[in-house]
């Protein structure tokens, strides 16, 4: 069984590794309910209970999916899903924000409805937006947490300016955003700045997309439906720089004994114990292996190893799109 750790001050803990559920529904292949419901269903076995998803996630789709599988056994999970983009007619409107008091509020109803239940355990603000002032926003939250529909406040790409606004209105337990041995932007400022206000991190995207697996395919080999498709990483000469990077962590997985996904995510809980990652799966198979991750032991001579061979500079290509980029507040 997974241990627990705590992120931030306010009493929020989540086993050592989540499961973020979004593949289950969209970006990566076609769906398996029977597989998703099976996993989620073992992560609970595991101890793997804190579950990440976002109304955005189908839309709604990934919500109602949780709420069914994990009916009845609500006071075993933490769950945690995010507001802040714009529907309509039951579709994202591209990547428009939308984080307007009455929308946050419609959203967690929303949210509650789907997931079968009557609280959350953490809700996030999924980007920020920029034509709704912070404080509104944290508010909004803060009121709906004394009314007991949340219980925790996160901000997911948010940059420090935007997170200390936040947290002086109500305390902000976590920070979502996508950290990595593949992409480590928030070092030099975001980390620091987390661990002044006492606010945990929660990297999606920990296994770098797929690229520290070692089982990935060039763009063009995804359908157009595929995230892959479209992420700059995956295509042309990055794809080949990558490959290559990746390789280094293959080849000191392959030294002890483990796997790359393996030591990508053991490099992340040595990095600090507020640190929880969220690697997204929709199959049993991965779930079991990442799980093992939090057994993987590394020195310091291993972290210094391993940093040397996955440099910053290694890495070629943007992780979004401009227009996706766009919406990170950094």
């Amino acid at each position: 069984m997974l241990t627990k750790r705590k992120l931030g001050r306010q009493g929020l803990e989540a086993s050592a590794i989540g499961l973020g559920c979004m593949p289950m529904s969209q970006s990566y292949g076609p769906a398996d309910e029977g597989e998703a419901i099976a996993t989620l269903h073992r992560a609970v076995e595991l101890g793997c209970t804190f579950l990440d998803t976002a109304e955005a996630y189908g839309p709604y789709k990934n919500e109602e999916l949780i709420g069914r599988a994990l009916k009845g056994r609500r006071d075993q999970i933490v769950i945690a899903t995010k507001f802040g983009f714009r529907f309509q007619g039951g579709k994202q409107v591209g990547v428009e924000v939308d984080s307007r008091p009455e929308t946050i509020r419609a959203a967690v109803d929303g949210s509650l409805s789907r997931l079968g239940t009557d609280h959350v355990d953490l809700i996030y603000q999924h980007r920020v937006d920029p034509n709704v002032p912070m404080e509104d926003v944290a508010g909004t939250v803060a009121d709906l947490i004394k009314q007991g529909k949340a219980r925790f406040f996160g901000m997911s790409e948010a940059g420090i300016a935007n997170i200390r606004r936040a947290h002086a209105v109500h305390p902000v337990s976590v920070l979502q955003s996508e950290y990595s041995l593949w992409e480590r932007n928030l070092e030099a400022d975001i980390i620091p700045a987390l661990r002044e206000l006492g606010i945990g991190l929660v990297p999606f995207a920990p296994l770098g997309r797929g690229f520290l697996t070692g089982e990935i395919k060039r763009a063009e080999d995804y359908p157009e439906s595929d995230f892959r498709h479209n992420d700059p990483r995956y295509q042309g000469a990055n794809y080949d720089a990558n490959m290559q990077a990746a390789k280094a962590v293959a080849d000191l997985a392959a030294n002890k004994g483990v796997t790359p996904a393996q030591i990508a995510l053991a490099w992340l809980l040595h990095k600090g114990g507020d640190i929880v990652p969220i690697p997204g799966t929709k199959r049993r198979k991965y779930l079991e292996e990442n799980v093992a991750a939090a057994d993987v032991r590394l020195d310091p001579t291993d972290m210094t190893a391993i940093d040397d061979a996955l440099a910053p500079s290694r890495i070629a290509g943007p992780r979004y799109n401009e227009t996706r980029m766009a919406n990170i507040d950094r």
